[in-house]
Order: C-alpha cells, then structure tokens, then sequence
C-alpha cells in the first residue's frame, strides 16, 4: 500500500467528490481494506483515509475533513477511546462510530460519554455495519438491540451506574490495563503500548486487584485471560 509521507497514513487519500467523506483507523489491514472496499462500494459512502495508529490519524483529519470516522479501541501505540475523546474535543462536529471486537457490554457506554455516536462490534454482518454507518451519519445513534433495551431500563427505573458490575466501575484506563494483561503483556509491555510509566502502571494493577476483588497477581491474569476469551 501507498504511505502518504507528509500524513504518516497507510493507504490512498481518495479524492472524494459528494458522498459522506469517512476515515478508517484500524491497527489490521486486512480489516481496514475490507471495509474500505465495503464502503467504497456504495454511492454516498467514501474512505478518504486509511490510519493504524491513533496519532498519526488524528494529525490528518484538519486536511481530511471528515465526516465520520470509524475507530477501533485497539489502535498502535495508543487508545482508540483516547482518540475518540480527542477528536470529539478539537472537532465536534466529526462523527465517531466506535468498530471493535471488544465487548460491547464493557465498552459502549464508555465510548457514547467519550462522544462517539455508535458502537458495533466487528462480528456483525456487513448490512449492519453499513446501516449503523448511516444511522450515525444521519444523527443518530447505533447500540444493538441489547445495549439499547439495557439503557432504557435504566432511564426507565432511574438506576444508578453504581449499581453495575466490578469490571463496569473500573475506570477507562484501568480497563485498558486489564485487556492488555488479558493480551499477555507484562508491566513494562503496557507501560510503553499506553506511554505510561512502570509505576503508574503498577499502580492500576493494585486498583484492579482491590476493585475486582482478587488476591494475587496470578489471579488478575487469569481473569483478564478468561474474559478475553469468552
């Protein structure tokens, strides 16, 4: 693929004439080329970038203009929900639709109060993925039935979020900790991916523990490994 190397992008700007302008980021090239061919594919729908790391695409965008950009939470070097907030912070305007294969239970409303308007995980069919895109792009949005039910059984018993789960409660980052544990990275591995210092680091792993209840570095390991698999 054509690196652009005044952008850092990976892959073509496309000149796009009419049509929703839509930027990819996404650390797996072949996910990233299938849903640019996915989107390419339709009238009013085009990729104008193709980005794996969140730096590089958020230095792009004043030159891309955008209208939507499709981000995943696992990104080179940084974190997409970090990048959702950023770009929500420095353009408003721009649309966010979150596209990950993390589960949708831990992550949507998280990605929703960083200021994305959607969140669809990567398992689902092309239709839906192609709907969510336009659900969004149109001012609305995008949960799956599930997600959608449980937030309005919220509103609707005025529930508080306190009342969620261990692993609800865990801040952003602690849960961006515990997915890379769940990845088999060590202190120092996360410490680097996340620009962090070894400390800072350690001292997520101790929340972690007393958060999720657990005695032993050994058992927060398991456990991230076990809720990555399921």
């Amino acid at each position: 693929m054509k690196v652009n190397p005044s952008l850092g992008m990976t892959g073509p700007i496309n000149a796009v004439k009419g049509g929703h302008r839509i930027m990819l980021v996404d650390d797996h090239p072949m996910m990233r080329n299938g849903l640019s061919q996915l989107i390419d594919q339709e009238p009013d729908l085009k990729v104008c970038g193709q980005f794996e790391d969140a730096a590089r695409a958020f230095e792009a965008i004043a030159a891309l203009q955008p209208d939507l950009a499709i981000v995943d939470l696992s990104l080179k070097g940084s974190s997409g929900l970090d990048l959702v907030k950023n770009i929500k912070f420095a353009y408003p305007r721009i649309l966010v639709l979150v596209l990950s294969m993390h589960d949708e239970s831990l992550y949507a409303e998280r990605v929703l109060h960083a200021g994305a308007s959607g969140y669809i995980m990567k398992q689902e069919a092309t239709d839906r993925v192609l709907s969510a895109i336009r659900k969004v792009l149109t001012g609305g949005i995008h949960l799956s039935e599930g997600m959608s039910s449980k937030f309005m059984h919220r509103l609707a018993t005025g529930k508080s979020d306190t009342g969620g789960s261990a692993m609800e409660r865990l801040s952003d980052r602690e849960l961006e900790v515990f997915g890379l544990i769940g990845e088999g990275r060590g202190t120092r591995q996360i410490a680097e991916k996340l620009r962090l210092s070894v400390k800072t680091v350690e001292s997520h792993r101790a929340h972690l523990k007393e958060k999720l209840n657990l005695k032993s570095a050994t058992e927060l390991v398991h456990l991230a490994i076990q809720m990555r698999e399921e």
